[in-house]
């Protein structure tokens, strides 16, 4: 997989600040090999396919793998993400769904992990619903464009306990229980 599979920018250019959030997320997922994870936000599948390298790397047995769900509320973006996702061979670990991702993916739920890749106004219900009790939310959280926190939830039973891993900035979250623009 390279970085132009997914039309994405130089990652030596001052545009590769978005890459080093990927990594920052992934790694605040905790992500294992076998893991079902829901992505919000498909955008060009990048960070999908990040995701299914450590989730279903191509060195297992396939029944060992887990699978990416991705969910784009933006026709255009979930058809443009479907075709680089094929394109760089990852459509046996990633799936590309249009719709709103706010209200998470009931069809394959429950997931070890969740990731949204926009700020929400507030942590959305249906996803911490749809995550297995011990599974991780990564999520920012705030306004529109600032003020935001990128959050750890983790599911211990009937509990969430949030962690603050900082200060970020991202595009709000659209949808049901996205911001209202």
């Amino acid at each position: 997989m390279g970085a132009n599979d997914f039309g994405a920018t130089r990652l030596d250019s001052s545009e590769s600040v978005g890459r080093n959030m990927v990594s920052i997320m992934n790694e605040a997922l905790e992500l294992e090999v076998g893991h079902k994870v829901l992505e919000v936000g498909a955008g060009s599948g990048w960070h999908a396919a990040t995701i299914a390298e450590i989730v279903a790397p191509s060195g297992t047995p396939r029944e060992n793998w887990g699978h990416v769900y991705t969910v784009e509320i933006v026709r255009e973006l979930a058809d443009s993400a479907r075709v680089n996702v094929e394109k760089a061979g990852f459509s046996d670990s990633i799936t590309v769904i249009c719709g709103d991702g706010s209200e998470g993916y009931v069809q394959e739920a429950p997931y070890d992990r969740v990731l949204v890749t926009a700020a929400a106004p507030d942590i959305p219900k249906p996803l911490t619903e749809q995550l297995k009790t011990s599974g991780v939310l990564v999520i920012p959280v705030g306004g529109t464009y600032l003020y935001q926190t990128l959050l750890r939830v983790r599911k211990l039973d009937s509990r969430l306990v949030e962690e603050n891993l900082g200060g970020v900035a991202f595009v709000p979250l659209t949808g049901r229980y996205g911001h209202r623009l």
